[in-house]
């Protein structure tokens, strides 16, 4: 068989994308909330106010470093889909049961920071905030479902946002180590695996969703993922003090990059677009800055601010595996006069020997074997891949079916390619947890109606709806296919 026997089947979820409860039971602001709806043609906003009291917002992507002096806030009349998402808060029992009847071997979700800790900067944590998470936790154990957790997943307090400057202030990383060493201690005996950012190289180009950071110049940008980097190290080290047992990882979005001819220009901008992407995990998996990123900073003028250990603190705190997102891959060219395709926070040049979903992304299974390969030859470690999924507008008929076999086919070519790389290329690969394994709400448009799940859930783009949960067709082919560890991926 090409998978382990302890291969870690399961789904992926984000605190902000479908927990809800907002404000219950004691939490605070996150940054997700004050970001409003959008669709594939419209961007999601940012609210704030400024100091005379003017309400105005800005779009989430392309972004525009937000004025001074404003403050992160909601707007009476806005629709903010994080306050209720799907609302896991009160229907995670019914889920939960829902992924044990799949055969979850694992499940990943996120810990929402200003639920434990309101204002990120709070003296103690908010104690209802942790009894949600042993919750959970006890009731995914009870089935034998092992919890993956991200630690901060675009939720960042918004109280760091708005008196701290986000990831900005070196301070904030005493209070994420302060959170993480709160939460490492609670439920030491109930998580193994952990990560500590969610796609931490999404700080390029959209730094509030990132950090809670304001400001879109490089220098910001710059220091702002230098403190990630830190305080991902601090962390490590920590979690491995309190449990030696934890698997802490990095969490990276990575997709395969193709130049579109054999032109030389084409070619380097293939080399700049890899050394981009690996950036992150270069950091996080080797501990020092690489070099070809130090130049850049040479011509950008960009000089991070130090202090006396950082280098030893990054070299010691590197990671345990690395967890990435899949979900297509892209073409750079240096012809200008190239078709551009629009795919919801990120462009290509398209690719003509690829189909691409109804939001814009190339679908291409064999650029994921093509990432798990770099992966592994550039690090050596375990790799999971935590998210991989087709959004598509799903269909109910009137008996309440949903035939969704287009997401079953993007899925099974996309298993079919981790097989491959594990058993013919040797590649060390962890687990598969598919991104939105129940319906939630798009982080790159706010929508419903752009859905992943193999469970549906009842709830239109205005956020109304009953929240119903019912089963497609993909949730019994996704049932088959852990119970036969991948073996059974036929439609």
């Amino acid at each position: 068989m090409a998978f382990r026997k302890d291969f870690l089947w399961g789904g992926a979820t984000a605190a902000n994308q479908f927990e809800g409860a907002y404000l219950e039971d004691g939490k605070g602001l996150s940054t997700a909330d004050i970001m409003t709806n959008g669709s594939h043609k419209s961007s999601r906003r940012i609210t704030y106010t400024m100091p005379d009291g003017t309400k105005k917002s800005q779009g989430v992507f392309p972004f525009e470093s937000i004025p001074d002096g404003a403050k992160l806030e909601c707007h009476e009349g806005e629709y903010y889909p994080s306050h209720q998402a799907i609302d896991f808060y009160h229907h995670y029992k019914e889920d939960i049961a829902l992924f044990a009847e799949m055969g979850f071997k694992c499940f990943r979700l996120s810990i929402n920071w200003a639920r434990i800790f309101p204002n990120g900067d709070d003296a103690a944590p908010n104690e209802k905030g942790l009894e949600f998470y042993d919750n959970v936790f006890d009731e995914l154990l009870k089935y034998g479902i092992e919890p993956v957790v991200t630690i901060s997943h675009y939720e960042t307090p918004l109280a760091l946002a708005n008196n701290y400057g986000g990831w900005l202030n070196r301070k904030v990383i005493d209070f994420y180590a302060r959170y993480c060493e709160t939460i490492f201690n609670r439920y030491k005996d109930k998580v193994k695996y952990w990560m500590t950012f969610n796609e931490i190289n999404i700080m390029d180009f959209m730094p509030v969703f990132a950090g809670g950071v304001t400001k879109n110049d490089d220098q910001s940008k710059a220091q702002s993922v230098y403190h990630q980097f830190l305080a991902s190290a601090k962390v490590v080290q920590l979690g491995h003090k309190i449990n030696p047992d934890f698997k802490i990882g990095m969490m990276t979005a990575y997709g395969s990059t193709y130049a579109l001819t054999c032109n030389p220009e084409d070619e380097l901008l293939l080399m700049k677009s890899d050394q981009q992407k690996h950036f992150f995990s270069d950091v996080q998996c080797r501990g020092v800055y690489p070099e070809y990123k130090l130049k850049e900073y040479e011509r950008l003028g960009v000089k991070l601010v130090k202090e006396e250990g950082d280098d030893e603190l990054l070299k010691n705190g590197t990671v345990d595996y690395i967890g990435f997102s899949y979900y297509s891959s892209s073409v750079v060219t240096a012809d200008k006069s190239k078709k551009v395709t629009d795919g919801n926070m990120s462009t290509s040049v398209l690719n003509p020997y690829l189909k691409a979903t109804d939001w814009g992304w190339q679908i291409d299974p064999v650029g994921l074997r093509l990432a798990l390969n770099r992966l592994q030859e550039r690090y050596n470690l375990p790799l999971f891949i935590v998210e991989n999924g087709m959004g598509a507008i799903d269909k109910v008929e009137a008996d309440g079916s949903i035939h969704d076999d287009y997401r079953i086919e993007y899925l099974a070519k996309h298993i079919e390619a981790m097989k491959l790389a594990v058993e013919e290329d040797g590649v060390d690969l962890m687990g598969f947890t598919p991104w939105g394994c129940i319906d939630l709400v798009s982080a790159g448009t706010g929508e419903m109606r752009k859905r992943y799940g193999f469970i549906y859930v009842d709830k239109n783009d205005d956020g109304n709806g009953p929240l119903t949960r019912s089963k497609k067709d993909s949730f019994e082919w996704y049932k088959k296919v852990i119970n036969s560890n991948g073996e059974d991926i036929h439609i």
